[in-house]
C-alpha cells in the first residue's frame, strides 16, 4: 500500500465548500485518501450562528473535537450542548444532528474512516 508523502498545511489554504442539505455550514477536507492517508479523513466544519445539519446516519464512526463555539448535538435520542474542548464519539449507524446554538461561528474537527466500520446503508 502506498501511503503518500507527509502533508503540512494551514486550514485556510483549503477551500471551504458548502455542506449539501445543511444550512450555514461549510466543510474543508484537510486530509483524505487523495493525500495518501490510508485509514482516516480529517475534515474541519464551520457552522454559522443558527446553522444546522439535519439528522442523518452512515455505516461509519465519527470522532469530533469542538475547537470553537457552542454546538447542540443529538446522538440517537440524546441531546447534548457542548463547547470548546469537547470530544465526541458517534458510533456507526447512529442518527445524529447538529445545531450552532451560540452567537459565533462553530468550528469542529471530524475524522471518519475511508471504509464503513459497520454494516448499513448511507
Amino acid at each position: 500500500m502506498k501511503y503518500g508523502s507527509p502533508k503540512v498545511i494551514h486550514y485556510t489554504s483549503v477551500k471551504a465548500e458548502d455542506v449539501a442539505n445543511a444550512r450555514g455550514t461549510r466543510i474543508r477536507v484537510l486530509i483524505s485518501k487523495d493525500d495518501g492517508a490510508p485509514t482516516y479523513a480529517m475534515r474541519l466544519f464551520e457552522m454559522d450562528p443558527q446553522g444546522h445539519i439535519p439528522e442523518h446516519k452512515h455505516p461509519w464512526e465519527h470522532e469530533i473535537f469542538v475547537i470553537k463555539g457552542k454546538l447542540g448535538i443529538k446522538i440517537g435520542g440524546e441531546y447534548y450542548e457542548v463547547g470548546e474542548g469537547t470530544a465526541i464519539y458517534i458510533p456507526p449507524n447512529m442518527p445524529h444532528e447538529y445545531w450552532n446554538i451560540g452567537r459565533e461561528v462553530v468550528q469542529f474537527i471530524c475524522t471518519i474512516p475511508h471504509k464503513p466500520t459497520a454494516e448499513g446503508k448511507q
